[in-house]
This record gives structure tokens, C-alpha cells and sequence, in this order.
């Protein structure tokens, strides 16, 4: 039998398996449909305070943090096919860690920062290595169970505001200086954040780490044969994107300036898993525009009527029927039949 012929498995060779999901905008495509993205924000809040609108701003910023936050999730979810009902949960300790600390004399975003990544990965670590013995709808159910043990723990949490929640006095610090307090200045620094946790993904899914991930989601039998183990790949995974989302959280908690067990909530976990499927999972890219469209539905249909939550259901419905592959997908399917 000729080389060129053999099916025998090299133990420790990493599989080619390309990203099935999200086609051309898994790969060269997204950084540059991301570029385009991070170019249209970049410019928003000098033309928010042109047209005499900054809450344009405030609006946009949190889009920016949902969007670090579905980003997280699409590591675990698009890539690695672990759908998580918890995930809120590290979205709301990152939150809590900048309110806590606060509320202690402890206002130093980098210092916060590192309390919340420090808090999220280890709540990760511990949840991930227990939910990921389990599979399927029984990894779906233990992640919420977890997220919402979480919750009802900040809830009981009564010296931190328990279910009413903790305003903040003020924004982080940076070495003592407001460098968070204008609205714009939390605006860049969350594009600055969206961007490097793009950036950082986007290399780790392309890396060796990538690849054995995106195997373990395609054939994990087949990535155990040949001489992987995918349980430590997928917690490595589930342990970065738990620390990524409390990062979100420590932005969330400056953008809102309060922190609330309802951060934490299954709710809170279903939107941004619908903000990964409505962009397009394994992409890195769809969860961006996933929460832009997300965010901006929210708060357009809010304006009919305060029953909204109707209409954004039926569009969401008719939204994933109807664009196979999500907004990555479509502008996919677009681009294609545009090329000659």
C-alpha cells in the first residue's frame, strides 16, 4: 500500500478539519467583515455628538460589552459545540467583583479586572470540570443549574444589595484617574477590549488549540484515536471563556453603573446564546453582528409597544428559519452569488 493511500491514524497529528459552520466568514473573511465593523464603530460617537445624540453612545457601548460576552460564548459554543445555559453567570461575578471591591475603597480597573478574570475562570474551572462529564441536554441542564446557584448566591448576598442590587458611586479608576468617566472614553475602551478579545480568539481557533477543538466538535472519537483528550481541550475552553465574559461583566458594571443578580439569570444566558445563533456560531464574527441586530431589535420594537418582546420573538423565529448559518450565513450566500 502507497503512502499516499493509508488510512493509519498518527498519534498526535492534529486533523485538517476545516469550519464547516460560517464558510468563508470563519476564516480570512472575518477579520476583514470585523474590520469593517470596528471602523463603523469607531467613528459613531464624533457623529453621535455631531447630530446632538449621545446617548448613541451609551446605547452602542452596551452593545460592546454584550458583544465581548457572545463572543466568549461562541469559543465554547460554535467551536468546541457546548451549549451553555450559564453563561450569564460569569457575565454577572465579573460585574459583582467591580461592585464589591468598590464598595471596599477598591476602585482600580486593573485590579478589578483581575479579581473578576481570577473569579469567572475558577467558577469556570470547577463548573466546567463537572458539567463536561455529562453530554448533551444533560450538559445544557447542569450549566444552568449552575448559573442559577449563582444568582440565587447573589441574591442571598444581602450586605451587596441581595435582589435589589448595588449602585456603584462612581466609575473605575486607573492608577486614580477618571479615565472611565465620560461616556466616550468607556466607549473606546470597550471597542479597544471587543477588538483584542477578536483578535486573541481569532488566533487561538487558528492555532493547533483551534483545530483540535473544532475536531473534538466534529468526530471527538476520532481526535481520541488518534491520540487527543478532548475533555482538557473543551475545559481549557470553557475556562477562557469564562474568564473573557467576566471581563464583559467588569464593563457592564461601568457602562450601567449597578450590578443585579438579574445579570446572572437563565434569561440573560438565552439572549446571548440567540445573539451567537442570530450572528452565526463558529464565526467569531457572527456574534458581533449577532449582538448588534440583537441589541438594536431590542430597543427599536420598544418603541411600538411595551409588549415587544413578542414581536422580537417572532422575528427571531423567522430569522433563524429562514437565514441557514445566521447573518454570517447570509452575507455569505450574498457575496457568493455576487462573484462571477
Amino acid at each position: 500500500m502507497s503512502a499516499g493511500t493509508s488510512n493509519v491514524a498518527v498519534p498526535g497529528a492534529v486533523p485538517d478539519v476545516a469550519p464547516r459552520r460560517g464558510g468563508m466568514l470563519a476564516g480570512r473573511g472575518s477579520a476583514l467583515a470585523a474590520a469593517l465593523i470596528f471602523a463603523a464603530l469607531a467613528v459613531l460617537p464624533p457623529i453621535a455628538l455631531a447630530i446632538g445624540d449621545p446617548f448613541l453612545v451609551v446605547t452602542a457601548t452596551r452593545i460592546l460589552v454584550f458583544a465581548i460576552a457572545a463572543l466568549s460564548l461562541d469559543l465554547v459554543l460554535g467551536y468546541g459545540a457546548m451549549v451553555s445555559f450559564g453563561h450569564a453567570a460569569f457575565v454577572g461575578l465579573g460585574a459583582y467583583a467591580v461592585a464589591i471591591l468598590a464598595s471596599h475603597g477598591i476602585d482600580d480597573i486593573l485590579v478589578q479586572a483581575l479579581a473578576a478574570i481570577g473569579v469567572s475562570a475558577l467558577f469556570a474551572l470547577v463548573t466546567g470540570a463537572i458539567s463536561l462529564r455529562t453530554k448533551g441536554v444533560y450538559f445544557i441542564m447542569i450549566t444552568l443549574a449552575f448559573g442559577q446557584m449563582a444568582y440565587f448566591f447573589m441574591v442571598s448576598l444581602s450586605a451587596y444589595g441581595g435582589d435589589d442590587g448595588l449602585t456603584l458611586s462612581a466609575r473605575s479608576t486607573l492608577f486614580g484617574l477618571p479615565v472611565l468617566s465620560s461616556d466616550v472614553s468607556l466607549f473606546y475602551v470597550s471597542l479597544a477590549v471587543l477588538a483584542s478579545a477578536f483578535l486573541g480568539l481569532r488566533a487561538l481557533t487558528l492555532s493547533r488549540f483551534g483545530r483540535v477543538l473544532r475536531g473534538t466538535r466534529e468526530n471527538p472519537i476520532r481526535m481520541q484515536a488518534i491520540g487527543f483528550q478532548p475533555f482538557a481541550f473543551q475545559l481549557t475552553a470553557y475556562v477562557i471563556a469564562g474568564a473573557l465574559a467576566g471581563l464583559a461583566g467588569v464593563l457592564l458594571a461601568n457602562q450601567a453603573e449597578f450590578v443585579s443578580p438579574a445579570y446572572m439569570s437563565w434569561q440573560r444566558s438565552g439572549e446571548l446564546i440567540v445573539m451567537v445563533v442570530l450572528g452565526g456560531m463558529g464565526t467569531l464574527v457572527g456574534p458581533i453582528g449577532g449582538a448588534i441586530a440583537f441589541l438594536l431589535l431590542e430597543d427599536w420594537l420598544a418603541h411600538f409597544s411595551e409588549h415587544w418582546k413578542l414581536g422580537l420573538g417572532v422575528l427571531l423565529v423567522l430569522l433563524v428559519l429562514f437565514t441557514r448559518g445566521g447573518i454570517a450565513g447570509g452575507v455569505e450566500r450574498l457575496f457568493g452569488r455576487a462573484r462571477p
